[in-house]
């Protein structure tokens, strides 16, 4: 049976505590237009196809929006599940579900696409749609009327494809239309030992003063596109109401995974740690430049095992034009949120037009340039001011001096 769906960004997710980046979010309804499947994920695909020319890798994301499910089937306990994503010129995405009388999983994925689209797969020497399945378990057992979460990254590998699965979550055999209000948490995102703050009390206004941090390159390609990155990071976390209590964590490159996805107008940069859940930055393109928009932040065990989740998709930082890099070795502190700042040191960063793998020329911060130079210059600026205020005065005695004689 095929039912009809809505795509939307759901409320739900925010009481959650799930913060995403770009994610797809679908709902499938049954014919009583009742949710019967909910989903909200990302997924990156790199496919490795023959040209007429040479072999090449393309990759590329489902997208966040303009997608169908018209295909999707809602299921029962007899009958499973099919979350059914169509999406560009003849792709889809198709996640199976089974259940027990206790429980849900994930099955099979299989992706079909199409090397007929030139927009994905350019001088591509074959036409047609080919198909891939994989029997994975995404997600693995997870009782019913509960969801599935998952924010760490999960690789599904079939022939010539490599899938991409992250902030994963997912609840199959919704029952009357209300989504699970309990979560079942994935293996690879179960805390870790809380991270000790550096310090804790500060004056409201202050932000928190530690060593500096180690500076990581963190640079990855996608396709034929590359996206270069080094510097050194430090979260600044708040979670009082008056900021007086601050938590700084440094990001260690040596324990940290980077993934990411590039295009012509947006590239995100996603970066794994065993503190750190996720932290992200996405750059957009605007007029010949380039900016960070995004940044997001998700925090496996934050203070007494608790987690925390913030960011901000309006942000205006980092403004430099295409085909160069930006680059500021000065300590910058931005403000993602009132509760999220965030320090870069060594920054150096360039997300589109990257050329052999190397930085283009560089556009330097304001705080990068020595102003030494200019004391000297307002010094001797002075004296000159000095010196004529001095000489007109004498102009001036002496003229007095000249009017105050008359002839007998």
């Amino acid at each position: 049976m095929m039912h009809g769906c809505v795509v939307l960004v759901l409320p739900c997710l925010l009481a959650l505590g799930v913060l995403q980046s770009r994610a797809l979010h679908v709902e499938v309804k049954d014919d009583a237009n009742k949710t019967c499947i909910f989903a909200s994920l990302m997924v990156n695909f790199t496919v490795h196809y023959e040209t007429n020319t040479n072999d090449t890798n393309v990759s590329f994301s489902l997208p966040d929006n303009n997608v169908t499910l018209d295909k999707s089937i809602c299921g029962s306990e007899s009958v499973g599940s099919l979350l059914w994503i169509h999406f560009g010129s003849g792709h889809s995405w198709i996640l199976n579900f089974t259940r027990n009388a206790t429980v849900y999983r994930g099955s099979a994925i299989t992706f079909t696409y199409n090397l007929s689209d030139s927009h994905l797969f350019p001088d591509a020497k074959s036409n047609g749609t080919l198909t891939r399945v994989s029997n994975v378990d995404v997600p693995p057992a997870v009782p019913l009327n509960t969801m599935y979460m998952c924010n760490s990254v999960d690789v599904v590998t079939a022939t010539d494809v490599v899938q991409t699965l992250w902030d994963v979550t997912l609840q199959a055999f919704v029952e009357n239309g209300t989504i699970g209000s309990n979560a079942s948490q994935c293996e690879a995102d179960t805390p870790v030992t809380p991270v000790v703050p550096v310090s804790t009390i500060y004056p409201p206004t202050a932000a928190p003063i530690a060593d500096e941090p180690i500076t990581g390159n963190y640079s990855f390609s996608s396709g034929n596109m590359s996206l270069l990155a080094t510097m050194g990071l430090q979260l600044n976390i708040s979670q009082a109401s008056n900021k007086t209590t601050w938590i700084t964590i440094n990001i260690d490159p040596n324990n940290t995974s980077v993934t990411g996805t590039c295009d012509n107008d947006t590239a995100t940069l996603r970066l794994n740690s065993n503190n750190t859940r996720f932290l992200s930055f996405i750059f957009a393109v605007r007029k010949n430049n380039f900016y960070l928009k995004e940044v997001n932040v998700s925090l496996l065990s934050f203070l007494n095992g608790s987690a925390f989740s913030d960011g901000n998709g309006n942000l205006s930082y980092w403004e430099t034009s295409l085909g160069s890099s930006y680059m500021c070795n000065s300590e910058q502190r931005l403000q993602v949120t009132d509760s999220f700042l965030l320090n870069t040191f060594n920054l150096r960063v360039q997300p589109f037009l990257v050329v052999d793998g190397k930085f283009s020329t560089a556009e330097e911060c304001f705080a990068d340039f020595d102003l030494g130079f200019l004391i000297p210059i307002a010094v001797g600026i002075a004296l000159g001011f000095l010196v004529i205020l001095v000489f007109i005065s004498y102009l001036i005695g002496r003229k007095k001096s000249h009017t105050g004689y008359q002839s007998v």
